[in-house]
Order: C-alpha cells, then sequence, then structure tokens
C-alpha cells in the first residue's frame, strides 16, 4: 500500500479540512469538516443515503452500558454542514437544532443490548462517541453565514465538552471508496478499533490489554508530558499542550538545532514517490535539489509537533512529501541517526530521550503497533489508517479501558 504521505490526499489537508478552521464565538471550538471529496445530494433539508455503507458500533468497554454510550455522525456532503440521523438520512446542521441550553442534541443512543446497526451514506467527518454523558455541540453561523457546527476541543480547559469522556474516528466515503482512521493527534481517551470489510478484511486501532492505563503510566513517568495528562479522562497531545501552556515551547530547540549543524557539513537525502531529494543546510534553510528544489526554515517545537507553520506540507507533490518526511523525522527522532529518510524500522523510532514521547506511548498501547500520534504518522505506513475501495462495511468498536 501507498504511503499517504505519497497519495494525492495527505494527513495535514485531511487534518485542516477536519476542524482546522474556527468561528466567531467561541473562538476556541472547530468548525465541521469541509468536502473531502466530491459527491452528489439534493437540495432538500435531507438527503437519502447514497451508497449506503452499514455501520456497526459495537460497545465493549466493560464500563458503560449502551445506555451511556452516546454516538455522533457530524461532517460534511458537498459543501454542506450535516449530520447521520438514527434512520440514516443526513440532516443539514440548523440554527434552530440548538435547544434552551445552547446546545444541539445530535446523539444517537445504542440499541438496548447487543449492537447497534446504522447506515451511512456519503459524506466525510467524524465519529464521535461520548461515554456518561452527552457532547454539547453548537450550530453557529460561520463567517460565511452558513451554519456550522462546533466540534468539542477537549484539550481546552473551558470547552463545555471538556469533563466528558469522549473520543472520535475520522473518515472519508464516498464513490472511490472508504478511507478512515482511529486518531490520537488531538488526543487520546477512549480506546477504539476499527473493521473495514470489503476486498479485503482490515482491522486497525486495537488498543492492546492494559494498553490505555500504560500509556497514561507512561507519560506521567515523563517530566515534561506529566502535565498532559488529566486525571483518568485523556491524555492531550503536546502540541495543544503548548499552546494550552502545559507544554515547553522549545521542547524540541535542542534537537532541532543539532539536526541543523549537522546537516550543515553533510547530505540528508529524502525519498518519496517523486525521486530522491538530497538536501543541506545553506544560509539557515534546509535546501534540498532533486525532482525539484524545496526548502524549509528552521522549524520551530510547534511546527514539529503539529506538522506545519515551517514544516508545512502543500499538496504538490514535492516540497509536501518531504516535509512529510522531515516531520516523521522530527517527532520520531530518527533525523540524526539516519541521514537517509524516510527509516522504516520501528525499532529505531523515539530512541533519543528527547522525542515524542507522546506517540511514542501511543504506539506501544495498539496491538498492531500503529496509531495516529502525530499528522504524519502515516509516513512509512505506521498510522492507524485503512481504506478499501469496495468497501461492504465498517464497524466501530469501543474496547477495554
Amino acid at each position: 500500500m501507498t504511503p499517504r504521505h505519497q497519495r494525492n490526499l495527505g494527513r495535514r489537508k485531511l487534518l485542516f479540512a477536519l476542524g482546522g478552521a474556527v468561528v466567531a464565538a467561541p473562538a476556541i471550538a472547530a468548525v465541521a469538516p469541509h468536502a473531502l471529496a466530491g459527491t452528489t445530494s439534493d437540495d432538500g433539508a435531507r438527503t437519502e443515503a447514497a451508497g449506503a455503507l452499514p455501520l456497526t458500533i459495537v460497545n465493549n468497554t466493560g464500563s458503560f452500558d449502551n445506555a451511556n454510550v452516546h454516538v455522533y455522525v457530524v461532517g460534511n456532503q458537498d459543501g454542506r454542514q450535516v449530520r447521520l440521523t438514527p434512520d440514516g438520512t443526513l440532516a443539514p446542521i440548523a440554527l434552530s437544532d440548538n435547544g434552551s441550553d445552547g446546545f444541539t442534541d445530535y446523539a444517537i443512543t445504542l440499541s438496548g443490548s447487543g449492537e447497534t446497526r446504522l447506515s451511512l451514506p456519503y459524506m466525510s467527518g467524524r465519529i464521535y462517541v461520548s461515554l456518561g454523558q452527552k457532547l454539547k455541540f453548537r450550530a453557529v453561523t460561520d463567517g460565511a453565514g452558513n451554519a456550522a457546527l462546533q466540534y468539542p476541543a477537549g484539550w481546552v480547559s473551558s470547552d463545555p465538552s471538556y469533563g466528558v469522556l469522549h473520543d472520535c474516528a475520522e473518515f472519508t466515503y464516498n464513490s472511490s471508496g472508504m478511507f478512515c482512521n482511529t486518531t490520537m493527534v488531538d488526543m487520546f481517551s477512549v480506546p477504539m478499533s476499527i473493521r473495514l470489510t470489503g476486498a479485503r478484511d482490515q482491522t486497525t486501532g486495537t488498543v492492546r490489554a492494559g494498553g490505555r492505563a500504560a500509556a497514561f503510566a507512561a507519560l506521567r513517568q515523563v517530566e515534561a508530558f506529566a502535565p498532559l495528562v488529566i486525571d483518568d479522562t485523556r491524555v492531550i497531545a503536546p502540541g495543544h499542550g503548548l499552546d494550552a501552556g502545559l507544554f515547553a515551547k522549545d521542547y524540541f530547540a535542542p534537537y532541532i538545532d543539532e539536526v541543523w549543524s549537522t546537516y550543515t557539513g553533510r547530505d540528508l537525502t529524502v525519498t518519496t514517490n517523486a525521486g530522491t531529494f538530497t538536501g543541506r543546510v545553506r544560509g539557515e534553510q534546509l535546501t534540498f535539489t532533486g525532482p525539484a528544489q524545496v526548502s524549509f526554515k528552521k522549524p520551530s517545537t510547534r511546527d514539529v509537533l503539529f506538522c506545519d507553520g515551517a514544516l508545512a506540507a502543500p499538496n504538490d507533490g514535492t516540497t509536501g512529501p518531504v516535509a512529510a518526511v522531515l516531520g516523521a523525522g522530527f517527532n520520531r527522532s530518527t533525523l540524526l541517526s539516519s541521514a537517509a529518510q524516510p527509516t522504516t524500522d520501528p525499532a529505531s523510532f523515539y530512541a533519543t530521550a528527547l522525542t515524542n514521547h507522546y506517540a511514542k506511548a501511543m504506539h506501544a498501547a495498539t496491538e498492531d503497533g500503529k496509531a495516529y500520534g502525530f499528522a504524519f504518522d502515516d509516513v512509512a505506513d505506521f498510522a492507524s489508517y485503512i481504506q478499501d475501495t469496495a468497501p461492504t462495511g465498517i464497524r466501530l468498536t469501543l474496547t477495554a479501558f
């Protein structure tokens, strides 16, 4: 399978589409997805299921019964922000959906017992789950005057859903197939796995027995990362922790400086589908030649954690793939141990004391060693991402804590 950072739709583009913009009030919350792929729909209030795919929700938490598990399928279809109803239709987000408390109630409650079966039309979005309490989504007006949905931000202490145990999976489902992943890019809270059937039978994201507790414990033992552990509710990704004042803004600075110093005097090669790029630091920029000339300013710790800023990856086939590989190399701390990137041996990842211990813990927690601990964890196919061009069903299982 071709690494996603070498495909047309990169993870950074997916992340922006799934919540990169913010709306006026409150500014902390992210707007729902923009379309990731073209779909068709009528202009009516509801859209009947197009190419409906069976979606099964399984509650194996062992800690919460079905009555205390709430599911939200929200996202975008054909440029409109929508949400899935229990009967398998898509309803547009509407300001009138806000109740007297100022929030919508788009929750789909699980069946009284056993599995819950839904029907998923073409759309892009997220499947949120909350345990014990419902999430507080608010319908608002975006900058273009359209109804939009403010998503929970579990890394913002003032968010109305901050105290709710919740998490999500991401997907794009269209005529080309189903593309989905479990994600820890923003935070990790609820263990879950995705099984996708179709041309193949694939499962990813399964947290090993005791893996959640082990991840929380591992991060509590690293001084710089310990503040990211919020009780037994969630672990916040270090990028969001940095923005919240919980993580050092210069954490990666010594490593970044050493990379810049090292490759002032020697070559760094990055191989992508476009070919091999050869780079050196010249005039404070890491400049590559090869299939095209691309260059990067020295990144900040925030740039590394978000794979953005100086490491932003445009969907251009040259700069983007090189940026993705560099972002992975910084987070995995492999840029100094190997001058040929990307590295593909997971035994070499996170081997230094100064590394992304959050991503390390996320990978250690899963059965297949795959996770989305940072935006381009898909480099060399280490992300909890699966796809199928002829899907027959998707199954989201909430696993034991």
